[in-house]
């Protein structure tokens, strides 16, 4: 792994999109329409790894009713700029969704192809319920017709960094969403 300088590290975040504290609101308000809409019925939430990770935990804090966790790891395969169009799953959910109110927890919907293939692959196990909440929703880059259940907040089409964001791995621990400067030196 390559060493990269405080201020390398700090020169590649453009600008703050969302702060900490509209973050933790969200998630908060989140947490409290999942509670009323469940009213005590056990949910399962599925988080797809890795971006949704930090996501996921603020949000089951968040969330008082009984919730089990389970995780997937799902990846579109890209030939440059361009998705193939195939999702490939690298890590499934090993519980029975059967008996299940299950929430998808994802950090971003962008094309909409992961999650698309993802519920389509979810809902043929039967969960007695099936829903997505995203942190993030990027609507202006969406080539097949899918929407979140819950989205917390809607963004432009712009790379996007941090709260479990990743560029090159890196960036993931930033306690805020932030627009990405690739041309920065």
């Amino acid at each position: 792994m390559e060493t990269v300088s405080l201020t390398e590290f700090q020169s590649k975040i453009r600008r703050v999109l969302i702060s900490e504290e509209e973050i933790r609101e969200a998630v908060k308000k989140a947490g409290a329409m999942i509670d009323a809409e469940y009213d005590g019925r056990p949910i399962l939430l599925i988080s797809i790894l890795k971006g949704s990770f930090v996501f996921l935990a603020d949000l089951c804090r968040a969330i008082h009713v009984p919730c089990e966790l389970e995780f997937m790891v799902a990846k579109s395969y890209y030939q440059g700029t361009q998705s193939s169009g195939m999702v490939q799953i690298h890590m499934d959910a090993r519980a029975d969704l059967s008996g299940y109110h299950v929430i998808i927890v994802e950090d971003i919907v962008d094309t909409g192809r992961t999650l698309n293939d993802v519920t389509k692959l979810l809902s043929t196990r039967n969960p007695i319920s099936l829903k997505v909440v995203t942190l993030l929703d990027k609507p202006d880059r969406r080539v097949v017709d899918f929407k979140a259940d819950y989205s917390l907040f809607t963004i432009p089409d712009l790379f996007v960094i941090g709260y479990g964001l990743d560029c090159g791995e890196m960036y993931r621990n930033l306690p805020y969403i932030a627009e990405y400067a690739e041309d920065a030196e």
